[in-house]
């Protein structure tokens, strides 16, 4: 398959991605919340449990993994990836290493992980990724973001898309512009504008094939501690002004994150967006949070749950495959 063809089965219209891709801190924390302990094995019963939904290929069209669930095998004997291929999903994986502080401004932060990324990137397309994911993050707040921060958050994710395109996996790139804080939906909307017309200039510097790429961004909405919650009409309004005027028409499309929001805010944010289209680009959902929690919680780490946490799952993957269409209608 070309990047091509592989970006658009991406954000097929109807369809999601998956974020399974946390990592062993951030999954520690979500057991946490109900009461599970974080062990191999609970993980692999909570991502098999999900990934053997049936009929999830129908609203899935990829999973972004982490390094152990790549290469680990479901309860039932099979591969976690020959799994979601038999559902026609797209094995993606998650190669950034984490953040740390930037020099110089510590209230921002870097991305870790280009060191030695060619190599893990030829690995993982033998393992069966077809995309691979980085994340940035921009951080509002006094004086920041930085342009500096900006600069060098962008060049490195150009220099990862690159690495990804020479190893024959499609990049997913992902500056998400954070919901901590408590300023407005106009510096939300500044730093994005911002972060995104500095990304593809750096992608187009460093030769990236826009046409293989993804991205994966954030809405425009408020801080989580600003007080005001924006109405879906708002947040369309101003995401769909930030993306005229900054994606490139050959750019196949965007997976929002949820970043934070309420699973079923984040489906009214999503319906309210692609009710503005047609777009030269199809605007999908790679949500985390918003597909898994209410899942997890049904689940709660015992076999009994299994079909209904897999019931919830599936409900909240339908209706935001209905609003990648601009179809949802209310839970």
């Amino acid at each position: 398959m070309s990047l091509q063809s592989i970006a658009k089965q991406m954000v097929a219209k109807g369809k999601g991605i998956l974020a399974a891709d946390e990592s062993s801190g951030t999954i520690e924390r979500k057991f946490a919340k109900v009461g599970l302990t974080s062990t191999e094995d609970n993980r692999r019963a909570y991502r098999g449990m999900l990934f053997t939904s049936p009929g999830i290929g129908n609203y899935i069209s990829g999973a972004i993994l982490f390094d152990e669930t790549i290469k680990q095998k479901a309860p039932d004997g099979r591969t976690m990836v020959s799994i979601l291929e038999a559902e026609g999903i797209l094995p993606g994986i998650k190669v950034d290493q984490g953040t740390k502080d930037m020099e110089g401004s510590p209230g921002e932060k870097i991305t870790k992980g280009l060191d030695g990324l060619g190599e893990r990137l030829k690995e993982y397309a033998t393992l069966g990724a077809k995309f691979a994911k980085w994340r940035s993050v921009i951080t509002i707040g006094n004086g920041i973001p930085t342009d500096a921060n900006i600069k060098q958050q962008t060049k490195d994710l150009a220099a990862y898309a690159l690495e990804c395109q020479k190893a024959g996996i499609v990049p997913m790139v992902e500056p998400e512009v954070l919901m901590d804080g408590g300023h407005t939906i106009e510096r939300c909307v500044e730093a994005s504008e911002k972060t995104l017309t500095a990304l593809f200039e750096e992608l187009k510097a460093a030769g990236v094939d826009i046409s293989g790429t993804i991205l994966k961004t954030n809405m425009m909405v408020p801080g989580k501690e600003s007080g005001t919650r924006a109405t879906p009409e708002q947040v369309a309004d101003a995401t769909v002004a930030v993306f005229k005027k900054v994606l490139p028409n050959d750019l196949p499309g965007q997976a929002f994150l949820s970043g934070g929001q309420e699973d079923v805010e984040a489906t009214e944010n999503l319906n309210a967006i692609n009710k503005k289209g047609p777009f030269p680009w199809n605007l999908s959902f790679s949500y985390g949070r918003a597909l898994q929690d209410s899942a997890l919680k049904a689940w709660n780490g015992k076999s009994e749950n299994i079909i209904a946490a897999q019931q919830v799952f599936l409900k909240r993957a339908k209706m935001n495959s209905l609003a990648t269409e601009g179809k949802y209608k209310g839970e």
